[in-house]
């Protein structure tokens, strides 16, 4: 009798028709497993297996626009969801209004798994757990429901490979030595597994991950810290004897647990990695090979995908796996990845009001820390001669110098293609790049200098809409240089390093118009029309659970 053994996960709900979805499940057995809603629409396909686990994303047809419904999980035909001794309202599937007249979207990284309830949580409450307890009491109270996010965005660091618990190190222990490399760190799938388990399966989490539709992304944690930081980074990674297993299984369990989610059921048609892992009975050595050659060619793949969630358009971007690192043409995103971008910022010129682009690092940091970024890069790739260049790579591992500013040309790249997306009669109300990473949230505005923007600024507004983290910690010492970092006198040392480097100075200026805030938390925006608000959420602690407390709320625009 085959069981639940993660999930559901509410992922794709259709925005062009508002009639179909996808929930992703794993079962404990090879099974069917079937989505049966209570208006009769629904769907079933049969489980996959990878590594010994038993996974579905089962496609839901025939929803009807502009409504919501309670739906069940079936293994077999049995019934596993939702749990019988659950306390939660009823898992939904909501689809929009077609056309759709706006959109909430939520977004945060970076969360470590909470501890079990009867246990004390050493970095505060946790933001996720704040929203679902949110949710889910408005919904038993049969209260309006316009408050409740369309989607949930993830932009990174959903789990930590290389920062695990101390439940999971006692797990760990039991199946190998700790004291051989790489110690407390996940080794391989089977443990990336635990990792998944362990975040997913916290009460609060499970519940709005199967009601609230949800878009991730991955960022360093979910493999390394500081992931593809560098060439020399890379080749010394590769030469363990860990490496390659580790690489590989976070791939894969990327692959199966967050990505496949990310794409619409037209594109799981016509995916040939999905139809492989599903044409034969054990698709892991298909799914190996898929990962093996993502390693090691990273442009044979992409991880960025599109949303439209109608006038809304959401580019969420990779900006770890896409990487260039040679040292003499270092960037962001490779030629075939900047392309898409620009392709997808720039696609039918008046079809979106919003466009978003989600990037698990940020583009507008504090200006120390952007120039600091660009001076160590100058560094590294020798404008002050090889001593330095050495340094440079030193202290770039030390200070995780490796954001967009550490990419000069990316960084120019991504400001012009901002700049031409925001400009013109048809340009949308708003180009919002999405980040997280950094453990703090804020909000930056760029000033469009008239010595390099002589045609003036563009017609859009622009901003940095960092959050971060949804529950992790921040130590006061980072948070103090996060101050400094936005400071007058912060901006006056971060000239004087990038003068010493020769990096010369960015296109645009840059200002801090919201935060810095130092909390678990969340923010959401609200679009509709050519209008957009946005608000930040932080979570507090009451006696029994988490809670979300709005510490920030403004207008974006001043459209209707």
């Amino acid at each position: 009798m085959a069981g639940l053994r993660l999930g559901p996960l509410l992922r794709y709900v259709d925005w062009e028709s508002g009639d179909h979805a996808t929930v992703w499940v794993e079962a404990d057995r090879p099974c069917t497993a079937e989505v049966r809603c209570a208006d009769g629409a629904g769907g079933s396909v049969r489980t996959f297996q990878i590594q010994g686990h038993h996974y579905a994303l089962i496609p839901v047809t025939g929803l009807t626009p502009g409504s919501s419904t309670a739906y069940e999980v079936l293994l077999d035909g049995r019934r596993v969801w939702p749990l019988a001794d659950s306390p939660f309202p009823q898992s939904t599937i909501r689809t929009p209004a077609v056309p759709a007249d706006g959109v909430r979207i939520t977004f945060g990284s970076c969360r470590w798994a909470a501890p079990p309830a009867d246990e004390h949580d050493p970095i505060g409450p946790d933001a996720l757990d704040g929203i679902a307890a949110r949710l889910a009491a408005g919904e038993r109270a049969g209260q309006d429901t316009d408050d409740r996010p369309d989607v949930l965005l993830l932009l990174g660091d959903q789990v930590y490979a290389d920062a695990t618990s101390k439940a999971t190190q006692r797990w760990l222990a039991a199946r190998r030595d700790l004291r051989e490399p790489p110690g407390a760190q996940v080794a391989d799938y089977e443990e990336y597994t635990r990792l998944y388990d362990e975040s997913w399966l916290d009460p609060e989490v499970r519940w709005l991950l199967s009601t609230v539709p949800s878009c991730m992304i991955f960022d360093d944690h979910d493999v390394i810290d500081d992931w593809n930081t560098s060439a020399s980074w890379l080749a010394e990674m590769r030469a363990t004897p860990w490496w390659q297993e580790r690489v590989l299984s976070g791939l894969m369990s990327y692959w199966v647990y967050q990505h496949l989610g990310n794409l619409s059921p037209a594109e799981l048609d016509t995916d040939p990695v999905y139809a492989a892992v599903r044409a034969t009975p054990d698709g892991t050595d298909a799914l190996r090979r898929f990962a093996a050659g993502a390693d090691a060619d990273p442009a044979s793949v992409r991880w960025s995908y599109r949303r439209d969630f109608g006038r809304t358009r959401l580019l969420m971007t990779d900006t770890r796996a896409a990487r260039v690192l040679d040292e003499d043409k270092r960037a962001m995103l490779d030629v075939d990845e900047a392309r898409w971008l620009h392709d997808q910022a720039l696609d039918t010129p008046g079809s979106c009001d919003h466009l978003l682009i989600g990037a698990s690092l940020p583009w507008l940091l504090p200006p120390l820390i952007h120039d600091a970024e660009s001076w160590n890069a100058a560094l590294c790739r020798g404008e002050r001669g090889p001593r330095w260049a050495r340094f440079g790579e030193d202290v770039r591992r030390r200070a995780d110098l490796e954001h967009w500013a550490a990419f000069p040309e990316s960084f120019e790249k991504l400001t012009r293609l901002i700049a031409e997306a925001g400009s013109g009669p048809d340009a949308p109300a708003t180009v919002c790049v999405l980040s997280g990473d950094v453990h703090h949230a804020y909000v930056a505005e760029p000033r469009w200098l008239a010595s390099e923007w002589p045609e003036g600024a563009p017609d859009a507004r622009v901003f940095q809409l960092t959050c971060s983290p949804v529950h992790n910690a921040i130590h006061s010492s980072v948070r103090m240089g996060f101050r400094f970092g936005w400071s007058r006198a912060g901006r006056r040392l971060g000239h004087a390093l990038a003068r010493h480097g020769r990096a010369g100075r960015p296109l645009i200026e840059w200002r801090r118009t919201g935060g810095p805030w130092f909390e678990n938390q969340l923010m959401t925006l609200a679009l509709k029309g050519r209008s957009a608000t946005l608000r930040l959420d932080q979570a507090r602690a009451d006696r029994t659970d988490s809670r979300l407390v709005t510490a920030d709320e403004r207008n974006l625009t001043n459209g209707p």
